[in-house]
């Protein structure tokens, strides 16, 4: 094999062997094999592994590419004695000279003394390099064993401690039932929480009595109930809905840069497609200096001013845009779980959201325990009582924008046009998107609905489990045979979106930032169970030194929690060979993700730790002694403070846009090893925290946080692997 250039590719062999046993019987682990590098099967040449903890040996090394297949085995000699030895038992092991391979295998030794068999976990990883490959390699590593003469200490101590850590009793390893390390969730239950119940609380219903006092709703209500539907109506309240799309002048101003971020470029998926109708987005917008004032840009460079520059538009002074986003769907298609999901991503980005769900509303003024019938098209009693709700819901949400919020979510079934005219008409113009979920899975279908019985507070009482399926399956088929698919207006259409096999996304008359914002995220959303595991880097020297930023290496105690953790990930993901790794440009990061095998790695710049611009490297103590302004300014607004020359918490949120897209993407297990501030930015996404808790939120080290996201929506566990030796307060 060549590569570019005519110069042959190498082949780069990693091997670990891991026997608590070894070190008891003072034995110690060599390879060779058919290969000169090996020994050539001379067991006195053979290469001697070396000890990486108390329990695990490794061996690394290159060698030239071969046609033929490379044989090896282990051999055991004794440390005072060189020249007896225990060769592996079976026969040789081949070495692949293909693309990445990892072999996961048991090595077996006959003891001569004892008679017994000694058993060996073996970890054998294959890739092929270019020599190019291979020098930005060393480079790396140079640059991992050189001493830091910017602080005067050393940011590697090699070698140093191994002894010490099995004295202590230290070890890689943990136990078998993973559940020992669980520790309670702070921030965030691990209980099942229904999602309706999480929404606006009705205003209107618990401060205003049980009707509305506005005679404009209650005239197009009346005027609803008696099935208004004219032609002029219903033109007139298409008209002001629409024209409320347009995008303002402050929309068209917003500022499009690139972040620079070094976002991985992932497989698009080919199984969903697109079908566009009149779209309009804001790519197309062109900035000029005369369209956008540059006083208003920040002074810093590159990356950090792209994500400050987002940041300051959307966190300064807030646009005149009123968004609302009505859902339109039948029962059991996901739509309470896309608003909520929905709702959590706009909040994260800084825009004043809240979700108004109308079921809510009626289990509060006509109870739980309403029967099918009273779903029923030709009920006329139940068709004006669910009407009625509807529109102290969306007076609600219309009181709730007009002091200040931004976009309003309402969630309901919204299926017949009759119903849609009238939340056009309350709304008086604003921009109005419906957003219809359509689903034909029958599996996806029964899944959601035994899960709609099982947590809805109108089966609560309900002790027949199947019973309450039935009903809800009739409450469903009276839906059906009214339902009115969305044609007018602008509106997103998610079409088998959820079943994990495809689907398809309808966008017609969508114009605006936020609108195509959205667009891009819902087009990412699906409902497949996975896990997705946020974890801090092993401790640092600087963590130990008590300084902030810096790009330094493991401590001793860092070193032992990435072993932990790959130990850890294995158990954990040990069915899920999907799964990917992720971390930072950070080499602290990158340090502690090297022992996990068997997982493709992938680095982002945009999970690199928050940037601390001057105060890089320094103590807390010498930024309030050097710099007591800056000091004292962060103190005060810890969300919004932006270091010199540096970022703020805002601005790390603004960077991880593309991380939570690609979060969401993802139908397989991620764990990603990142850093405290940026760890706080993201796990506040997942638990739907408010911005102002952010930069305080508890993200200790040598603890993992598992988010399982799912059709049940988010839930969090957490796994303390050990403590922190060191622990200091982050940035």
């Amino acid at each position: 094999m060549a590569s570019a250039g005519g110069i042959s590719d190498q082949l780069f062999v990693s091997v670990k062997l891991e026997s608590p046993r070894l070190a008891e019987l003072d034995l110690a682990p060599h390879l060779f094999g058919s290969h000169p590098v090996a020994g050539s099967w001379d067991p006195s040449r053979a290469l001697p592994m070396e000890r990486a903890s108390a329990a695990v040996w490794e061996l690394s090394c290159v060698v030239p590419s071969q046609q033929e297949a490379l044989e090896f085995k282990f051999v055991l000699k004794p440390k005072d004695d060189c020249s007896s030895c225990i060769v592996e038992e079976g026969e040789n092991r081949l070495l692949g000279s293909g693309s990445t391979e990892m072999e996961m295998r048991t090595a077996l030794f006959k003891l001569i003394e004892d008679k017994d068999v000694l058993e060996c976990n073996v970890w054998v990883e294959t890739e092929m390099l270019s020599p190019f490959d291979l020098a930005a390699s060393w480079r790396a590593h140079q640059e991992y064993i050189q001493p830091s003469r910017a602080r005067g200490a050393n940011d590697v101590v090699i070698n140093a401690g191994l002894e010490s850590r099995a004295k202590n009793g230290f070890a890689s390893g943990l136990e078998h039932d993973l559940e020992k390390y669980v520790v309670p969730t702070p921030n965030m239950g691990s209980g099942v929480v229904y999602a309706a119940n999480l929404t606006e609380n009705p205003r209107s219903l618990l401060h205003t009595g049980s009707s509305s006092n506005n005679d404009t709703t209650k005239d197009i209500l009346r005027n609803s109930n008696k099935g208004d539907s004219s032609s002029d109506h219903y033109a007139n309240a298409t008209k002001d809905a629409t024209a409320g799309c347009a995008p303002s002048l402050e929309e068209q101003r917003a500022i499009f840069v690139d972040r620079g971020v070094g976002s991985p470029k992932f497989p698009k998926p080919t199984d969903e497609t697109f079908s566009i109708s009149n779209i309009k987005l804001d790519s197309e917008v062109k900035i000029t200096s005369d369209s956008c004032n540059q006083q208003d840009m920040p002074a810093a460079e590159g990356a950090v001013a792209a994500a400050a520059a987002v940041a300051d538009q959307m966190y300064g002074p807030k646009e005149d845009r009123k968004l609302a986003i009505v859902l339109v769907g039948l029962p059991a298609r996901g739509k309470t779980f896309t608003a909520a999901k929905l709702t959590r991503y706009l909040r994260w980005l800084g825009h004043e959201t809240k979700h108004f769900n109308v079921g809510k509303y009626r289990r509060l003024k006509h109870g739980t325990n309403q029967a099918a019938d009273f779903f029923r098209g030709d009920n006329k009693e139940g068709v004006e009582a669910r009407n009625e709700v509807a529109a102290l819901a969306m007076e609600d949400m219309l009181s709730w924008m007009q002091e200040g919020g931004q976009v309003g979510i309402f969630d309901a079934t919204n299926s017949t046009r009759n119903r849609r005219n009238m939340l056009m008409k309350m709304a008086e113009g604003k921009c109005i998107i419906f957003l219809e979920t359509i689903c034909k899975d029958p599996d996806v279908l029964e899944r959601n609905i035994r899960l709609k019985v099982q947590q809805s507070p109108d089966y609560a009482e309900q002790t027949d489990f199947e019973a309450g399926v039935q009903d809800f399956k009739e409450r469903l088929a009276y839906y059906e045979k009214v339902y009115e698919a969305v044609e007018e207006g602008s509106y997103i259409k998610m079409i088998d979106m959820v079943s994990g096999s495809g689907g398809q996304l309808q966008i017609n008359d969508i114009s605006g930032y936020l609108p195509g914002r959205i667009v891009f995220f819902l087009v990412n959303c699906h409902l497949t169970p996975r896990p997705i595991l946020l974890t801090r880097h092993g401790e640092s020297l600087d963590n130990v030194r008590g300084r902030i930023g810096g790009d330094s290496s493991l401590s001793e105690a860092g070193e032992l929690y990435s072993r932990k953790l790959a130990s850890f990930v294995e158990k954990r993901l040990k069915s899920e060979r999907t799964a990917s790794i992720w971390t930072s440009t950070l080499q602290r990061t990158i340090l502690t993700a090297h022992p996990i095998i068997g997982f493709p790695k992938v680095q982002w710049r945009a999970l690199d730790e928050i940037n601390a611009g001057v105060c890089d490297g320094m103590t807390y103590d010498e930024i309030k002694q050097n710099k007591p302004e800056e000091y004292e300014s962060r103190r005060k607004d810890k969300l919004r403070y932006r270091y010199p020359r540096g970022e703020s918490y805002l601005d790390v949120i603004q960077r991880l846009e593309p991380v939570i897209i690609e979060l969401e993407r993802q139908r397989a297990p991620v764990v990603v090893i990142s850093h405290q501030a940026v760890l706080r930015a993201l796990y506040a996404y997942f638990a739907d925290k408010p911005l102002e808790e952010v930069p305080n939120i508890e993200v200790p080290l040598h603890t993992i946080i598992e988010i399982q996201m799912g059709v049940a929506g988010v839930q969090e566990k957490r796994y303390k692997l050990m403590d922190a030796v060191n622990p200091t307060a982050g940035l």
